[in-house]
């Protein structure tokens, strides 16, 4: 009996007459095609219904300098009543954030006892590890979906994720596959994930030593940048996150790039009049690109947003994670600016300037695994398999003028990387050239 209740429920399926509407909401608008006739079974095996539709999204960011504190109504007008309950709230906290804040957890469970019509506590609050390490365990996923199930938390729910890029990654795909999608808020603690990946609709984990080899796209219910979050950063950590912010200036705004250039030894002292705006800005491409550049699911082959990024997410597989997402992207913009000027004409004085930026902001350009030049320039192929069709590389042909390219010069790509194991703190001038 128990195998038979799909050919059941299959039969009453099948003996529903179909040509009735009662199936359709009332408000249902009336379909300007007509039907086809449900008794005429000619045409099943030749027809076919293609129909273009569009999904509304709203996609909120916030800035604040305190948002567990004095400006906590940022954080309240997200969280939204149901019709008959306050918001049902699940917090998250990156073990990292947990340690740098211990007042956090407080605070967090001040907040909800100070407004109970407006939010309660759907669980104890939940301590995760932050880094790759959480994206490197399918069992600590597997550890968050059922403490979701144990909180009983439904679509309307939230899970609010206070962490660093990595662990907003993690805990956000555990929210998008719960129910097929929680409400998910981000409070980014990094700067990369203020200016960057927190701001993005895409969530994820690691799989068979790939990078976010399994993931989503989800768009957050709501994101919030928080200035304070940011002091307790270590100048590496705090450093990181400008990598992206050069990216994205490059690709879309040259006046950008001439600030964060101009910038760039105020930033790498953490003086906030510099990297505030820098940040913000950052963030504010990313969110336009994803909203208005046409294609915030990545349906398309090209990438823009990943220049420099074929070379990062291998060179971080490479080290262990030892790399940093940000300090991996730095060196990927160094190989990829160099490729340009050699192969596409972006201008030796821009390359120059792309790298002397990069240094001025405190990262190092050379790696010891970039001597494994075979290994590292496996993460083509492999960066091609992750946007599937074609290999679709972003490049510059000037600053904010990129352009895509399908095949790669393995000895000029070879050149760009060999460059700089031997140019690496010595200046850049007009030396390079592909062997």
């Amino acid at each position: 009996m128990m195998h038979q209740w799909p050919w059941m429920l299959l039969s009453r399926l099948l003996a529903c007459d179909y040509r009735s509407d009662s199936f359709l909401p009332t408000d249902q608008t009336t379909m300007t095609e007509p039907l086809s006739n449900s008794n005429d079974l000619s045409d099943l095996n030749d027809s076919a219904i293609d129909i273009d539709f569009q999904v509304p999204f709203r996609h909120r960011l916030r800035f604040t300098d305190d948002v567990i504190s004095r400006d906590q109504s940022v954080l309240l007008n997200l969280l939204e009543r149901g019709t008959d309950r306050p918001a049902r709230v699940q917090f998250w906290l990156d073990e990292y954030v947990a340690g740098a804040h211990p007042n956090l957890g407080h605070q967090l469970r001040a907040l909800v006892k100070s407004h109970p019509e407006q939010v309660s506590l759907a669980s104890n609050i939940q301590i995760v590890p932050g880094g790759e390490a959480i994206k490197n365990d399918i069992h600590i996923l597997e550890r968050m979906l059922k403490v979701m199930n144990a909180a009983d938390l439904d679509r309307r729910s939230y899970v609010v994720a206070i962490g660093g890029g990595a662990m907003l990654d993690a805990v956000g795909f555990a929210a998008a596959v719960a129910h097929r999608g929680i409400r998910l808020i981000r409070i980014p603690t990094t700067t990369l994930s203020q200016a960057d990946s927190g701001v993005g609709v895409k969530n994820s984990v690691n799989l068979f030593e790939k990078k976010n080899w399994v993931g989503s796209f989800a768009v957050p219910w709501g994101v919030i940048n928080d200035r304070h979050l940011l002091e307790t950063l270590p100048d590496r950590e705090f450093r990181a996150g400008f990598s992206e912010a050069v990216k994205v200036s490059l690709l879309k705004e040259p006046a950008f790039f001439d600030q964060i250039c101009q910038s760039a030894r105020e930033i790498s002292q953490r003086d906030w009049s510099a990297c505030g705006p820098v940040i913000r800005r950052s963030a504010e491409w990313h969110l336009r690109h994803i909203t208005r550049g046409g294609d915030p699911f990545e349906m398309l082959e090209a990438r823009p947003l990943d220049f420099g990024h074929w070379s990062a997410h291998k060179l971080e597989v490479m080290s262990e994670f030892e790399v940093r997402h940000g300090e991996a992207v730095a060196i990927g913009l160094a190989i990829d600016a160099i490729y340009s000027s050699l192969k596409l004409g972006f201008p030796e004085a821009d390359r120059d300037r792309v790298l002397n930026c990069l240094r001025d902001l405190g990262f190092s350009l050379f790696h010891p695994l970039l001597l494994k030049t075979d290994r590292l320039l496996a993460g083509l192929e492999e960066f091609r398999q992750h946007l599937g069709g074609q290999l679709t590389l972003t490049m510059l042909k000037g600053v904010g003028n990129p352009c895509e390219i399908h095949e790669v010069d393995h000895a000029c790509m070879r050149a760009a990387i060999e460059s700089l194991q031997v140019g690496e703190g010595k200046g850049c001038d007009s030396t390079f050239k592909a062997t």
